[in-house]
This record gives structure tokens, C-alpha cells and sequence, in this order.
């Protein structure tokens, strides 16, 4: 019995996650009124449902680097219209990120795991590419430290089974590591997987 899958790593993850909370609610707080301006009016945190562990539905918390702008018809302007120059920045420096904590500490998510993405991916999911979903999404995952968006939609989902069955201290300390070595050199590891890769279509 894998006794840091089953305990160990949830208790290691609510008091690293409540740490991190309290030790960054300054930067926290300070993002969250520079964003509540730039957003122009659009709030500073985005709400979006995704599926965690056992496929079972959450809203997952990020800062909000877009404003809400539209057109004369009443449709969201492009991505690139809206992102602010304070989202830019919110965005490079993974910031945007941050509230994710707030999951993990629920018990939504992990600071390790695969990344949680779209609810209308479910169905398109083989048997094995499915089997992400027995453990709680992550922050950053294996799959984000071997490639992210370099890599196809089919070796992603092949790195996250692996570590699925592969979950251990070494592996997660590893991708720890690595994470905060890319998030430096500002290489986006914990951004959003489909935010730059063509949409999964049940065969890419």
C-alpha cells in the first residue's frame, strides 16, 4: 500500500497549501485590487468548472487577466483585445495561478497532479486516458514538466497516467523543482494546457 498516496500527500498538501496562503496573502491581496482596476470593472477572479477527482465537478479560482469588452453586437472582443497590460504581467509571472491554492486547500485539487481541464473533454476520454481522474488534478503536473504545449494531446494524457501509477515524495519533490525552476525563467509551466494548443478532440 502506497501509504503517501493514500495519506501522507493530502496531509503534506493542506498545511504547505494553508502556509502558502497565509504567507502570501499580501501578494495576494495586492493582486487582487491592481487587477479589480485594470479589469475595468470585470472583477479580479475567473470561475470555470472542471472535473477533479473521480470526474466530479468543481470551479476552479484564477485571476482574471481579461477585461469583459465587447463589441456593438454584445460579443466578448478577442483574447488579445482584452488581456490587460497588468494581466500580462499577472500571466508571465504565473501569478494568475495563485488562487488555485484556495482548491487545493478545499481539497479540490492538489499542488501536484494532472492539470484539471475542460468538463467536455470527459467524453471523448479512452478508458486509460480517463484513468487521470482518479487522483486530484494539480497545480503543475509531470505531464507540464516534460513538454506542456510541445507535446501532443495523447503523450500528455500518456504522462499523466504514469504518474498516476507512479505517485511518490521523490516524483512530486521532482516536479516541485522543477516547476518553480521554469515559473523563474517565466516558461509559463502552470499555465492553462489548452489556453495555447488546439482544442482535444477525442483524437489529437
Amino acid at each position: 500500500m502506497n501509504l503517501y498516496k493514500s495519506f501522507f500527500k493530502r496531509a503534506i498538501v493542506i498545511v504547505a497549501s494553508g502556509c502558502s496562503l497565509i504567507v502570501l496573502s499580501p501578494v495576494l491581496t495586492v493582486t487582487t485590487i491592481w487587477l479589480h482596476f485594470a479589469n475595468k470593472g470585470a472583477g479580479a477572479f475567473f470561475l470555470q468548472e472542471r472535473p477533479g477527482k473521480n470526474s466530479k465537478i468543481f470551479r476552479v479560482i484564477k485571476f482574471k487577466t481579461m477585461t469583459d469588452e465587447r463589441d456593438s453586437q454584445g460579443t466578448l472582443l478577442p483574447d488579445a483585445a482584452r488581456l490587460t497590460k497588468v494581466g500580462k504581467i499577472v500571466r508571465s509571472t504565473s501569478l494568475d495561478e495563485l488562487p488555485q491554492l484556495w482548491n487545493v486547500f478545499k481539497g479540490d485539487m492538489s499542488l501536484i497532479g494532472p492539470r484539471p481541464l475542460m468538463p467536455k473533454y470527459l467524453s471523448l476520454y479512452s478508458k486509460e486516458q480517463a484513468r487521470r481522474h482518479e487522483v486530484r488534478p494539480g497545480i503543475t503536473g509531470w505531464a507540464q514538466c516534460n513538454g506542456r504545449n510541445s507535446i501532443s494531446w495523447h503523450q500528455k494524457f500518456v504522462y499523466d497516467v504514469w504518474y498516476v501509477d507512479n505517485i511518490s515524495f521523490k516524483t512530486d519533490l521532482k516536479i516541485l523543482l522543477t516547476t518553480i525552476k521554469k515559473v523563474i525563467a517565466r516558461d509559463g509551466i502552470s499555465q492553462e494546457g489548452e489556453a495555447t494548443m488546439e482544442p482535444f478532440n477525442g483524437h489529437n
